[in-house]
């Protein structure tokens, strides 16, 4: 089949949520054979949607998706299902095709040593949600590569992954010869490969197409933009002075008058001739998370801990002399599996040995997949019960600082893309006024523009702080007192 054969197209696509909520309006574009497409636009912009509208696991409200006949498609999700975690990875990659696989052992071994994810047979009946968050991640990959599909579709795959698992997926991408779309906010990853953009406008609900890498698509984009504003600017400035010479004709009356009519048209056509700029993704506006007022002496102690040894895969038990108080930041490090994220959810519900806690503490909890949120409940209702004292104008204050506002607010937790998942959550994390600060991954999922933003916040915070994260140009915008390394001495 030719390289550059059209496999996908979109003509004039729209696709509506609810009749209140439109996500895509006439959308128009194409995906040609061999090409690496990234997927951009700001959280909410409709994406992930887009992702449904190619697997039919969503259908338009009108238009045409056209995709080529026996064209295969997998899926890397974002996130395990709630219901699927309770799988055994055999049954998890059952999953994955219509019809029963009876080789499915030796297919499973060969995709996870792909995703490097060793360990062959011994995992087939493992339960799912025994593994960590970077190994999820890494089987959400490797279900959709054990399907060889000609139309891989990557959503944020790099969440959670460690250094070395994005090294390894970005050279996986790249020697991929079949067609690959990527949604993901890590702007460095999305360089190494993309040779097309697909720009999804929030505002608009168009889909923008460009040609290039990453950077210089972005590049364009800015460039685009300067340019219709300058036009804009000049435009506004003689439709200014037709307008004054308009007032001073009109008021010299007789054939003035005539004068005078044709300059107020001159200066409504030029008013037709505005560009409607596209506007850049919004930014969360800077903001600050409050510190529990009251707290003294040490807030958080560490004597002990237990972490998974990577060599043997058994429970290891370390000693540590760690004691965070008012201001301290604390970095976890380790390679995934090794038990970060147990580590900090133990230590957030008071379960860790080894590890005391003042009684008076709040804690804050940012975990990586947002369980900590209640997915049936509104927006509104998780941020205002969030608060101490419940005090809507403060609370609506914070929410729209985060992007949060009108009919958001009303939506389900649930129905929240993973990226508007992740602003409630740091909203939450405002209104809390917490002592002790847990982030777990807090740059998954959240568009780049936002991280800056975020990680200053994260530098400026009073309480206690810990943070694990595999972005190190993230960590490197926090203040960071000591690190603890999960894997010294194993």
């Amino acid at each position: 089949m030719a390289k550059n054969e059209t496999i996908v197209s979109f003509e004039n696509v729209s696709y509506e949520y609810n009749a209140a909520k439109p996500i895509l309006d006439t959308v128009n574009f194409s995906v040609r054979r061999g090409t690496k497409t990234t997927l951009m636009g700001q959280n909410g912009a409709g994406k992930s949607t887009l992702f449904s509208l190619l697997t039919r696991a969503a259908e338009p409200n009108r238009g045409v998706v056209n995709i080529t006949p026996r064209l295969t498609i997998a899926l890397s999700r974002q996130v395990i299902p709630r219901d699927e975690l309770s799988l055994t990875v055999r049954a998890f990659f059952e999953r994955c095709f219509k019809e029963k696989i009876y080789d499915i052992d030796p297919r499973i071994d060969d995709v996870l040593e792909v995703v490097h994810l060793r360990g062959h047979g011994k995992m087939h009946d493992r339960i799912m949600s025994s593994f960590s968050g970077g190994q999820q991640a890494r089987l959400l990959l490797a279900s959709a590569l054990i399907q060889k599909p000609d139309l891989l579709l990557l959503d944020e795959p790099t969440n959670n992954l460690d250094t070395a698992g994005i090294h390894h997926l970005t050279d996986f991408i790249k020697n991929y010869e079949k067609t690959v779309m990527v949604i993901s906010h890590d702007a460095e990853f999305l360089n190494s490969f993309t040779d097309t953009v697909l720009y999804l406008d929030v505002r608009t609900q168009k889909v923008e197409q460009y040609s290039g890498n990453y950077h210089d698509v972005t590049e364009q984009i800015a460039a685009r933009v300067e340019k219709e504003n300058r036009k804009n600017a000049l435009l506004s400035k003689k439709i200014q002075e037709n307008k004054d010479k308009a007032n001073f004709f009109a008021n010299k009356g007789g054939g003035m008058r005539l004068v005078a009519k044709r300059m107020r048209e001159e200066a409504e056509e030029m008013e037709e001739e505005k560009v409607d700029v596209r506007k850049e993704d919004k930014t969360i506006r800077p903001f600050t998370i409050p510190f529990q007022e009251g707290l003294t002496g040490d807030i958080l102690t560490v004597t002990g801990f237990s972490v998974m040894n990577p060599k043997t895969h058994k429970p290891a038990v370390r000693k540590a002399n760690i004691a965070l108080r008012k201001g301290n930041h604390l970095l976890l490090k380790g390679p995934n599996g090794i038990g970060k994220t147990t580590l900090l959810e133990s230590i957030a519900t008071r379960h860790a040995d080894g590890v005391a806690m003042g009684k008076t503490v709040k804690v804050g909890y940012y975990r990586q997949d947002f369980s900590t949120l209640d997915f049936n409940a509104s927006v509104y209702e998780s941020l205002i019960s969030s608060m101490e004292r419940a005090d809507e104008e403060k609370m609506r204050s914070v929410a729209a600082g985060f992007l949060i506002m009108g009919d958001m607010m009303k939506t389900k937790i649930g129905n929240l893309s993973e990226g508007q998942k992740g602003l409630v959550a740091f909203a939450q994390l405002v209104l809390i006024k917490p002592g002790l600060l847990i982030l777990d991954e807090p740059t998954n999922h959240i568009n780049f523009r936002h991280l800056p933003v975020i990680a200053q916040a994260l530098h400026e915070y009073q309480g206690a702080l810990i943070v694990v994260s595999h972005v190190p140009e993230f960590v490197s915008q926090i203040r960071i007192d000591e690190t603890l390394d999960l894997a010294k001495g194993l």
